[in-house]
């Protein structure tokens, strides 16, 4: 098999990066406004899974973000993602003509600058990756992928929230966290259309509840202002699509955040750092929540 070189990829400042990885998201979000379906909404499937098919290491933040709204856009069907060199490496090609989709690799550094007020300081830099998806390659073939039967899933979901500790009332008309009480109100389980969007709602608002001063402490307007609340509905959306991908589980559209989209966009391309923010705080809460579930599980031992 013949061997092309690889893509030409070259290093945008921090600057460019952010606005052009927002406006792929924004983008993203006014092609499925009408149907109120947001990049990150999926179907539960592999596809919901993006992970490096080498290292079988998972993205995570933004990261996640960009290679669902690329999947959504160009109808990939796989979540195994590689860079060109790695999937020449294991005997692939990237195919002629095919675009890649850029992901931000953060490392931290200590700083040794001796003008620094902190030496020693960790300092985070940001360097883009292109990466190419399994439906762009020829030459590999992936191992089957394990699926668990929705009723295996949806059965998760209970003990996962249990293990948050979140104080939870049900009999509600409007599912909703309230801050001062710290307890999470939802409508019966009748009330709503699916389990899957039962399961969505109460993550959801579970992912408020992480964001209490007892917990992680979020709070967006400190330096948003006026965007913060948007932004935190973002990061529980967001929040909800991690869990629910990590479980196997569709994360549906809302019809409720029909209200939000005119001031997610606003918030998005106003700040080009702002769906940065928003993202990795979304997988702080996640990453809490998952915390939590190895706590259960020490307890039971």
């Amino acid at each position: 098999m013949s061997r092309s070189r690889p893509p030409a990829v070259h290093a945008p400042n921090h600057a460019d990066v952010y606005s052009r990885i927002t406006a792929e998201i924004v983008a993203a979000i006014e092609a499925g406004a009408g149907s109120l379906r947001m990049p990150w909404h999926h179907d539960g499937a592999a596809i919901t899974r993006p992970e490096n098919f080498s290292s079988r290491k998972r993205y995570r933040g933004v990261n996640v973000l960009l290679l669902w709204a690329a999947a959504t856009l160009h109808g990939y069907g796989s979540g195994q993602w590689g860079t060109y060199r790695q999937w020449q490496a294991a005997g692939a090609q990237v195919r002629k003509g095919e675009h890649g989709t850029t992901v931000i690799l953060w490392k931290e550094a200590a700083s040794h600058d001796d003008h620094d007020d902190q030496p020693g300081k960790a300092r985070v830099f940001g360097r883009a990756f292109t990466l190419f998806n399994l439906a762009q390659v020829d030459g590999y073939a992936p191992g089957p992928a394990a699926v668990l039967p929705d009723r295996a899933r949806l059965g998760q979901v209970d003990a996962f929230f249990a293990a948050l500790r979140i104080p939870l009332e049900v009999g509600d008309h409007q599912a909703h966290y309230r801050i001062a009480q710290d307890r999470i109100f939802m409508p019966p389980f009748a009330a709503f259309r699916s389990p899957a969007h039962h399961a969505g709602v109460l993550i959801h608002e579970a992912a408020h509840a992480t964001g209490a001063k007892h917990r992680l402490a979020r709070n967006f307007e400190e330096r948003f202002d006026r965007a913060g609340r948007a932004l935190e509905e973002i990061c529980a959306d967001l929040t909800a699509a991690f869990i629910l991908a990590d479980l196997g589980i569709a994360h549906h559209p809302r019809p409720d955040h029909a209200a939000y989209i005119a001031s997610w966009l606003r918030s998005l391309k106003d700040d080009p750092r702002a769906i940065f923010a928003a993202a990795s705080k979304a997988q702080q809460a996640a990453d809490w929540m998952h915390g939590q579930q190895s706590d259960r599980l020490a307890r039971a031992v």
